[in-house]
């Protein structure tokens, strides 16, 4: 499936309108329904072949922060054949009580796998929550940039990013 045709559907299966309040806090006039799409195998195929050929060399192993990210962390692993962790929001408390599920050697070269952001809040938090367990580079991959300041969070705090798609890609219009 040709990337025009990939962003042609993921608009269609997943952009929904009306008012909505992002986790941001934020309200927004559409709102991308990552679920819509994560649970589309066709679609989370697809978008899992775009992902791995924009990751970056050297990478050793990928990274998807609960829950939306999983989804696309698995996809991408089975794509690949690079191994995953998942990064909880928080630990439980029981159990392991960690807050990265699988094993991560120190200083390995980390890719978070995102699927929406608009002020990267919940991505640098799984970000640090990696560093904080060890691993060296981080980066992230998006598959969408909302384009509301998760660009310049991530620049800021020094964690290189990209996107498969941004709003303006897919002519979403602001808000």
């Amino acid at each position: 499936m040709s990337l025009k045709t990939l962003a042609r559907q993921l608009k269609n299966v997943a952009l929904l309108t009306g008012t909505f309040t992002l986790r941001s806090g934020r309200t927004s006039h559409y709102y991308f329904d990552k679920y819509r799409f994560e649970t589309h195998p066709g679609l989370l195929r697809a978008v899992a072949r775009e992902l791995a050929a924009m990751l970056p060399e050297g990478v050793q192993r990928l990274a998807g922060a609960e829950l939306g990210g999983v989804p696309l962390a698995t996809a991408l692993a089975l794509q690949t054949d690079l191994p995953f962790v998942i990064v909880r929001k928080a630990s439980k408390g029981y159990g392991t009580d960690r807050r990265i599920e699988g094993p991560m050697e120190a200083g390995e070269r980390v890719v978070l796998v995102e699927d929406v952001a608009t002020t990267a809040g919940a991505a640098l938090d799984a970000v640090e929550a990696l560093r904080a367990a060890g691993a060296g580079e981080v980066s992230v991959l998006l598959v969408l940039d909302r384009q509301e300041g998760a660009a310049e969070a991530f620049a800021a705090a020094g964690v290189p990013c990209r996107a498969l798609f941004t709003s303006e890609s897919l002519g979403i219009a602001a808000g």
